[in-house]
């Protein structure tokens, strides 16, 4: 190996080494940056090497960033992160909540199956993780326990439908990984629908399986009322306005009648909206609702400019090549590689957040995907049609990054509203058959590519 590439694995375990430290990341991904810029600028000046590392390195990131801050795709993730917590903040999910535990009362696991369905919706319209998480553990945790479920499969139930929002559009994520490859933010969305929609049938399959197998895990409401068509109507009127939103949304962007970033403010308006029509809207929650969606964009957009900087550094060392020559060097074929990706995907998501993933190693393994030789049929409407389905693996990859310990958020955001009763190592054994079943969904996805072509398709052709 040349000197570059040792560089290039010592960027990556100092960053791995420093995110255990407790410093914020954006600070992490900059620090790693300059201090081996440094390192390849004076290994040129003293032992004659040829990083071509210097100060003007650097001072090219000022024009990345600016670029960056210029794209205006990268408004509707503001716009996505107000609609999703003012959603959260309307009231909507309490009345779903308690409409469709009536209508499943009499299905054992039903008010499992309840929590898994509110969870598709909240993820087809928020796609905030930490926010639906914590909603579906304050309303479903209490009446789970309440009717004696199993703390395991409660908790896992909960967990895992709250980070479906990070897959199904629209998805902040999905947003980004766009941005990065250039991809279109439409098709990216479209793509993503079907695999979503598996993954929530998957949970709901594996609930109602194991409540039959061991039914003391799922016992049902001694208090269940017999089923009314009053049951079915109250479940239609409360799931109307979120359905109304998310055709608003997504049908504007598939009809191609609006831009993601237009369909963004739409949402963003929406979700307003319906807040006001519950009552729920006044200048406390606007302010709060703000103050928050200005946190978590300033969080992710931190991590931008240290990503910039980052991937500059890595990418002047050359160390797209040295992955390049690394992955292609694997004696396994095409799917083979494809494999080894994935998993050293799911694996960094034990360690690292899905933005820092995205940002910095999906740029770089990427065109290794483009060249492997995949041949997928884009009914001559989508362009790239491998990196679509190549970017939605990734997408469902890194869904179980926050329920894998030890960085997986999801875990720790239901372990803040949990009683004390509940350890942090029931929610481990809850989340396992879940994290099992999106290996089988990405399985899925994998051996079918259409999955996700074909909705795409189907719409631009």
């Amino acid at each position: 190996m040349e000197f570059n590439d040792y560089l290039v694995i010592g960027m990556f375990l100092t960053f791995i080494g420093l995110l255990f430290t407790g410093f914020p990341i954006a600070w992490v991904l900059g620090g790693v940056a300059c201090i081996f810029t440094l390192v390849g600028y004076f290994a040129d000046i003293y032992f004659d090497t040829a990083t071509g590392l210097n100060y003007l390195t650097l001072g090219m990131s000022v024009n990345r960033v600016y670029k960056f801050m210029d794209n205006w795709v990268l408004v509707a993730l503001p716009m996505f992160i107000f609609m999703g917590l003012m959603l959260d903040r309307s009231g909507i999910a309490e009345k779903l909540m308690t409409s469709m535990q009536n209508l499943f009362g009499k299905v054992r696991g039903g008010l499992a199956v309840t929590v898994t369905t509110i969870g598709i919706i909240l993820a087809a319209s928020t796609g905030i993780i930490g926010a639906s998480v914590v909603l579906l553990g304050l309303l479903s945790l209490p009446a789970m326990m309440k009717q004696g479920y199993s703390k395991t499969l409660a908790l896992g139930t909960i967990a895992s439908s709250g980070t479906l929002g990070i897959l199904i559009p629209p998805s902040i994520m999905l947003v980004i990984m766009a941005d990065q490859l250039g991809l279109s933010v439409g098709d990216l969305f479209m793509g993503a629908v079907i695999p979503g929609v598996i993954l929530g049938g998957l949970y709901i399959s594996y609930i109602l399986i194991y409540s039959l197998v061991k039914p003391s895990a799922a016992p049902l409401d001694p208090d269940r009322k017999p089923l009314e068509w009053r049951m079915v109507w109250d479940v239609f009127k409360n799931i109307l306005p979120p359905a109304a939103l998310i055709f608003a949304v997504l049908g504007s962007i598939f009809a191609g009648i609006t831009t993601p970033t237009e369909a963004s403010g739409v949402g963003a308006l929406g979700a307003s909206i319906l807040a006001l029509m519950n009552k729920r809207l006044n200048w406390k929650v606007l302010k709060e609702v703000a103050q928050a969606c200005f946190n978590t964009t300033a969080y992710i957009f931190a991590i931008f400019l240290g990503a910039t900087c980052f991937a500059l550094v890595l990418r002047s060392l050359g160390g797209d090549e040295f992955i390049e020559r690394v992955l292609t060097g694997i004696p396994l074929g095409p799917y083979g590689i494809m494999a080894v990706i994935l998993g050293a995907i799911f694996l960094l998501g034990f360690f690292l957040d899905w933005i820092e993933i995205t940002l910095i190693v999906l740029p770089l393994i990427a065109p290794v995907v483009s060249n492997l030789g995949f041949q997928i049929n884009g009914y001559g409407v989508i362009d790239n049609p491998e990196l679509v389905w190549f970017v939605v693996l990734i997408a469902v990859s890194l869904q179980t990054s926050f329920l894998t310990p030890p960085v997986g958020f999801a875990l720790f955001y239901l372990k803040g509203i949990c009683p004390p009763e509940v350890e942090l190592v029931d929610i481990y054994k809850g989340v396992i058959p879940f994290i099992i079943l999106q290996l089988i969904g990405l399985l899925i996805v994998a051996i079918w590519p259409q999955l996700v072509i074909w909705l795409p398709a189907v719409a631009y052709g």
